[in-house]
């Protein structure tokens, strides 16, 4: 009985072990979200960077002056883009990398290597782009909103806000837009939009969403490190960030997050890293010092961060 007993207790600690690993915060050997690597060449990256996506084996960053940056992990390489104008946002898709940027600047390129310029029919700065369901959806100042079924051809929609609009993703069946004053907006296809009540007016320079622990959940980042959660879109919940007690409004900015292999990561200046399991509770990280952190994706395994100052891009990744 006493050999039965101690094989008992050893299973529950076996099992409480293995809780922990999936809770906030809890034990985890892979170092994923938790360790970065500094990649800079500041040969390479002479312009700050603003995003970075994943697809078709292959990460690709974009930023000022046109910048294209394309690696399979670690190694990166410039690309030609045609363009001198500042790239802010890029995705993939369909098998087709879309990057859009200022002066409603639209790229496309079915590599990553050759790219090609389209028409947008605005002039107004996109800042961020995404796919789902069969539809590339782009947005950016003044409340713009394009969507295109190819990446070719875009249609301007109505969105009902003359807002900038910071950030885009797709998730759960719903497209969700955030951006100046703490707008939200959602849509079922892209082109009818409906605004959400939102609990903060702090700019949101950033949304995702992921599975998180126990439920699908969308992830809203912004100014003075405002985190908010919401597992339809449409009911908002504010959480306690690890940056909101910092004395300095710039460095309590958020700009991206992205969700990955179980985690929810988000960047910000001061090279700020932040990661969290479930969405609510959120660990800060201490990532080797790389300026302002803009944009954050997940692919191969790992993920990649993105950013800089003027003039020094920076590249991060974990493991």
């Amino acid at each position: 009985m006493k050999t039965l007993r101690l094989y008992g207790a050893g299973l529950l600690v076996a099992l409480l072990l293995t809780l922990a690993a999936c809770l906030p915060g809890g034990i985890s050997g892979s170092g994923l979200g938790e360790t970065w690597t500094q990649r800079t060449s500041t040969l390479l990256l002479r312009d700050n960077l603003a995003s970075v996506a994943y697809g078709k084996g292959l990460f690709v960053a974009v930023g000022e002056g046109g910048t294209i940056l394309t690696s399979p992990g670690y190694s990166w390489t410039r690309r030609t883009s045609g363009t001198s104008n500042a790239l802010y946002g890029v995705t993939y898709g369909k098998g087709l990398f879309v990057a859009v940027g200022d002066l409603g600047t639209i790229l496309t390129s079915p590599d990553g290597v050759s790219w090609t310029q389209r028409t947008s029919g605005t002039g107004n700065a996109l800042y961020g782009v995404t796919y789902g369901n069969g539809l590339f959806v782009a947005v950016g100042a003044k409340g713009t909103i394009l969507t295109s079924p190819d990446g070719v051809s875009w249609t301007r929609r109505t969105s009902g806000t003359g807002n900038g609009l910071r950030g885009v993703t797709y998730g759960n069946g719903l497209f969700m837009a955030v951006g100046a004053k703490g707008t939200i907006l959602t849509s079922p296809d892209g082109v009818t939009w409906t605004a959400q009540a939102s609990p903060t007016s702090n700019d949101l320079n950033g949304v995702a969403y992921g599975k998180g622990l126990f439920e699908g959940l969308f992830v809203a980042v912004g100014e003075d490190g405002t985190i908010l959660t919401s597992p339809d879109g449409v009911s908002w919940t504010q959480r306690t960030s690890p940056v909101s007690e910092r004395t300095s409004p710039v460095s309590k900015i958020l700009n991206g997050v992205t969700y990955g292999n179980g985690i929810f990561v988000a960047v910000g200046n001061l090279t700020t890293i932040l990661t969290s399991r479930d969405g609510k509770f959120w660990t800060l990280r201490a990532p080797p010092l790389g300026g302002h952190l803009l944009g954050v994706t997940y692919g191969d395994f790992k993920f990649v961060a993105v950013g800089g100052f003027p003039g020094i891009g920076t590249i991060l990744t974990s493991p």
